[in-house]
């Protein structure tokens, strides 16, 4: 499961949405000069979801019409909702546990640990981001497996 072209295949299908939800994160924390650490927390949390999952639903998508394409068909209806099944079924339980519980946790935690807070915010995705990606990539390959 583990081997050179799993990871080159996972970075290629997470790189844009993470360097998206990155970007939005350390947007994000400066919130931090005007709420409290744990509102913060979850508006870094909020907005790594929403740039996260806008540009993962957008590529998605587009590789589905280009596939199409190819074919000369247009996607469905039915394509769709196959597409946002199976995004659900790879990021819905690591998601619900990442944004209600783990990624609040390491954001507010981290910066306080670190006694630096960029240093600390940056700890606190990457700690948060292995256990996302761990857990997504098992429902990943399991998906794929069923197809």
């Amino acid at each position: 499961m583990f081997n050179k072209a799993n990871f080159k295949e996972w970075f290629d299908r997470y790189k844009y949405s993470e360097l998206a939800a990155s970007t939005a994160a350390l947007l994000a924390s400066q919130f931090s000069r005007i709420f409290s650490g744990l509102i913060t927390a979850y508006l870094i949390t909020f907005a790594e979801y929403f740039a996260f999952y806008v540009v993962m639903i957008y590529r998605s998508y587009k590789a589905l019409a280009a596939k199409n394409k190819l074919n000369n068909q247009s996607v469905t209806i039915k394509e769709i909702a196959f597409l946002i099944r199976n995004l659900f079924l790879e990021f819905g339980y690591p998601a619900v546990l990442d944004f209600f519980f783990i990624r609040p946790f390491c954001m507010y935690w981290m910066p306080i640990l670190t006694g630096n807070y960029f240093i600390g915010i940056i700890l606190g995705k990457i700690t948060a981001d292995s256990l996302f990606y761990f857990l997504s990539i098992v429902n990943y390959e399991w998906i794929k497996k069923k197809e």
